[in-house]
């Protein structure tokens, strides 16, 4: 045997021992890292629910209110400012009441953006909401005149139709009687807003909520109930009307 042929499989042995621990130092390096991650990560949503949480002051003021089936407290944080900024999808400045959840998505009922609060976001899907005032939440019900039209809509179940039905509340809005609805409205303190929210395939909602306040930060506290839920509404998809779009 060839001294190359003996000293080839030893030098292969010799640097095999020598890049092991290397090896495994940077697999043990990488495994803390993603400890570290999974740690910080936990740790972002703890912040960020401290951030979007309406106050202690809040819930207690309103217990009596929150303790009824179907409501709710809710911040909503601008999107100009933490869309991209949080882990939660659209910087919390979103929120679903059926699915009690800031995630941007399924369900999405309303948003927050330059302060103004709308009610419809893309496709078929479409809201609308009016401003009725300095109206208690614990009065409202559909027999209103403030909520009658909101809660005798029926929704389209074409597409054509539901995109129609859908610009019909783009500036400068849709009047019935003496109220304006539109897909979105400026944030205003101390108002009472009732909102349709039609999402195909998913839930088909009237609810309405108040305008607590509006903190220095831009976030908004909402105070809500639901009023009605409607049957799952479907839609007959039609590709010509998407193009429409």
């Amino acid at each position: 045997m060839s001294l190359r042929k003996f000293c080839a499989p030893a030098l292969f042995f010799s640097l095999t021992l020598l890049s092991a621990p290397s090896e495994l130092a940077q697999a043990d390096a990488r495994a803390q890292a993603a400890a570290e991650i999974e740690s910080l990560r936990a740790q972002i949503k703890a912040k960020e629910a401290v951030l979007l949480a309406p106050s202690n002051e809040d819930r207690k003021a309103y217990a009596l209110f929150l303790a009824q089936p179907g409501t709710g407290l809710v911040r909503l944080l601008p999107r100009e400012k933490w869309d991209g900024v949080l882990s939660t999808r659209g910087g919390g400045a979103y929120y679903s009441f059926t699915l009690r959840s800031h995630e941007y998505g399924r369900g999405t009922n309303v948003g927050l953006e330059q302060d103004y609060i709308g009610a419809g976001f893309g496709g078929a899907d479409f809201g609308f909401m009016s401003n009725v005032g300095d109206v208690p939440l614990e009065t409202l019900s559909t027999g209103d005149e403030a909520v009658h039209f909101a809660a005798a809509f029926k929704a389209p179940t074409a597409e054509a139709d539901a995109r129609a039905a859908h610009r019909s509340f783009w500036e400068p809005g849709r009047r019935e009687g003496d109220f304006v609805y539109k897909g979105r409205l400026p944030v205003s303190v101390g108002s009472t807003y009732v909102v349709r929210s039609i999402l195909y395939s998913d839930s088909d909602t009237l609810l309405a909520f108040r305008v607590l306040r509006k903190d220095s930060d831009g976030s908004v506290v909402l105070l809500w109930k639901i009023l009605q839920e409607f049957q799952k509404p479907t839609l007959e998809r039609n590709v010509a009307a998407a193009a429409e779009q």
